[in-house]
């Protein structure tokens, strides 16, 4: 089967604050306009696509596999930051990262309340 995700729609209160706020904390390079979106690229060819949208936003969950080297570089942006962060998805481990599958996990809310998580072993990958 072919079927890849290519990109997907990030409804934002502020599409220019949200794009930055991952590409700054992925070291991205630049969010690029295509008509009304701030378009996010990562490394697998799949976008995000900053929409900004009136109105409340719907929290969704966006969750990206790094490698080991890249979680600590991003883990500890998110400390310099001062961030807010959980091992869990439900906010109930504050300040903690999981281990799960052998690997490193941690959760993380951006500025419209979008749960984001970096893992370094895909789930159900075993240790």
């Amino acid at each position: 089967m072919s079927v890849q995700l290519n990109h997907t729609i990030v409804h934002a209160t502020d599409q220019e604050r949200s794009a930055r706020f991952l590409t700054e904390l992925f070291d991205l390079p630049e969010p690029v306009r295509f008509g009304p979106f701030l378009v996010v690229e990562v490394a697998n060819g799949v976008s995000l696509d900053y929409l900004t949208s009136p109105g409340p936003i719907a929290e969704q969950h966006y969750a990206f596999l790094v490698t080991e080297e890249e979680f600590d570089q991003i883990f500890g942006r998110i400390q310099e930051r001062g961030l807010d962060h959980w091992a869990d998805p439900f906010h109930s481990q504050p300040n903690q990262i999981n281990r799960n599958d052998g690997g490193r996990g941690v959760y993380w809310d951006d500025p419209d309340g979008h749960a984001l998580e970096i893992i370094t072993r895909p789930y159900g990958s075993g240790s």
